[in-house]
């Protein structure tokens, strides 16, 4: 069963969720995970994704989610493992622009026995769902680096395709990589979840064939 939080409503031992995957959630950021936070994003193993490889202190990570709940432009989630309703991960809309119909995408996975399952393919699908059918952005965009390559098919089955690459422009253990360029389109994306959540009410039907629209 997929949908929003009504359907983890049923089990008291569920956090509070806005969307329901096949086998992950997104919800709203907690106060109380910041100690998991900040344990995810000095794990270097997933941190140079981002091309972050330095320590973060609690003042540090608390600082981001203050910033996090206060701003206007990103909207930014936990993601939990339905089977456990264990915090795995978090994602993010960056510099989100309703005018142009813009955002930039961000995922991490911090727990490292739920990486190479398939999460982050289906996150980044309800991330885009979201995007496209809640907020009603029309193109998203994601930047990543050549070395990740995991990510890179992740996002490639989501959804997202190459825009463009700057070539040797990172570096990372002696080594230079390209800085790639992804995006995907509200025209390319059909919706899993979200497009029958939120569909409007079909209109009733009076009594004589005419439609009863007053409710």
């Amino acid at each position: 069963m997929t949908g929003s939080e009504g359907a983890a409503g049923a089990d008291d031992a569920a956090p509070l969720v806005n969307i329901l995957g096949e086998r992950v959630a997104l919800g709203p950021l907690r106060c109380d995970l910041v100690p998991r936070y900040l344990r995810w994003v000095n794990d270097f193993g997933i941190a140079h994704n981002f091309g972050q490889v330095r320590p973060l202190t609690e003042e540090q990570e608390r600082a981001w989610y203050d910033r996090q709940v206060a701003a206007e432009h990103t909207v930014t989630f936990t993601v939990y493992e339905r089977a456990t309703w264990r915090p795995i991960g978090t994602a993010n809309l960056n510099t989100i622009d309703h005018r142009n119909g813009t955002a930039t995408y961000g995922v991490g996975i911090g727990e490292g026995d739920c990486r190479g399952k398939g999460y982050g393919t289906e996150v980044t699908r309800l991330m885009l769902d979201y995007a496209f059918t809640a907020v009603g952005l029309h193109s998203v965009m994601l930047i990543a680096f050549a070395y990740n390559r995991a990510g890179l098919r992740a996002y490639a089955r989501a959804g997202f395709r190459e825009c463009g690459r700057r070539r040797e422009a990172y570096r990372l253990a002696g080594r230079r990589w390209d800085i790639v360029y992804m995006e995907c389109l509200a025209t390319d994306f059909t919706s899993p979840v979200l497009g029958a959540l939120l569909a409007p009410d079909a209109p009733q039907v009076a009594a004589g064939g005419g439609a009863d629209d007053r409710g």
